[in-house]
C-alpha cells in the first residue's frame, strides 16, 4: 500500500509519499493543498492520502527539525529508488553527503562520479529529484557559488531560503543574495 500525508515546515506545507520500499516522494510546498494533491496525483497514482507509519513520522519529524533550522541529517530516512535510474541514484547519493550548511557545486558532484564533464548530467539528474530537501539539491551550487537553477516550486528562492535556514551564508559569504533579516 502506497500513502502520502500532508504536514507544515518553516517554509510551508510539505508532502511525503511512501511505499514497502520507504519514501518515493518529497514535495516542496505548492500554491494550495489542492495543488499539492494534484501533483501526487500525478506522480504516484497509486499512493492515498493516510496517517504516516511511525518511520514516516520520524521523517517528518526529521524534515520539520532541518527546516527550522536545526542541523538534522536526513541520511537514516530510507528511500526507495527503484524507480530511479542507476545514474540519478549515484547524484543522489552523492548529493545526500553534503552535511546541512555546506554546498557544493555540479562540477564537485560530478567529480566524485568520476568526470567533471558530468557536471550538466548531475545539474538534470537534481532538476528531477523526487526527494527534495531528503536529497538536499539545494545544496548544489553552479560555478563560481552562483545559485543554479531550483525546479521547485518558489525557484531559487526557495533554495536560497533552504540554504539561510540551514545557515549556509555563513558558510559561504559570496553567495550571490542578500542576506534576509
Amino acid at each position: 500500500m502506497k500513502g502520502f500525508a500532508l504536514f507544515d515546515t518553516a517554509i510551508g506545507r510539505c508532502a511525503i509519499a511512501w511505499g514497502e520500499g520507504g519514501v518515493i516522494g518529497v514535495k516542496l510546498p505548492e500554491s494550495s493543498d489542492a495543488a499539492m494533491r494534484a501533483r501526487i496525483a500525478r506522480q504516484h497514482s497509486e499512493a492515498r492520502e493516510m496517517d504516516p507509519p511511525q518511520e514516516i513520522d520520524v521523517a517528518i519529524a526529521d524534515i520539520r527539525r532541518l527546516l527550522d533550522g536545526h542541523r538534522q541529517d536526513l541520511s537514516r530516512i530510507d528511500l526507495d529508488m527503484s524507480s530511479v535510474p542507476d545514474f540519478e541514484q549515484r547524484v543522489y547519493v552523492e548529493t545526500r553527503s553534503i552535511p546541512p550548511g555546506e554546498t557544493l557545486t555540479y562540477g564537485d558532484i560530478a567529480t566524485r562520479l568520476g568526470d567533471v564533464g558530468l557536471s550538466r548530467a548531475v545539474g538534470q539528474a537534481l532538476g528531477r529529484n523526487p526527494f527534495p530537501i531528503v536529497v538536499p539539491c539545494h545544496r548544489v551550487l553552479a560555478a563560481g557559488g552562483k545559485s543554479g537553477g531550483f525546479s521547485a516550486p518558489g525557484g531559487v528562492e526557495t533554495k536560497r531560503r533552504m540554504l539561510e535556514i540551514e545557515g549556509a551564508r555563513d558558510l559561504h559569504p559570496t553567495l550571490p543574495w542578500d542576506p534576509i533579516h
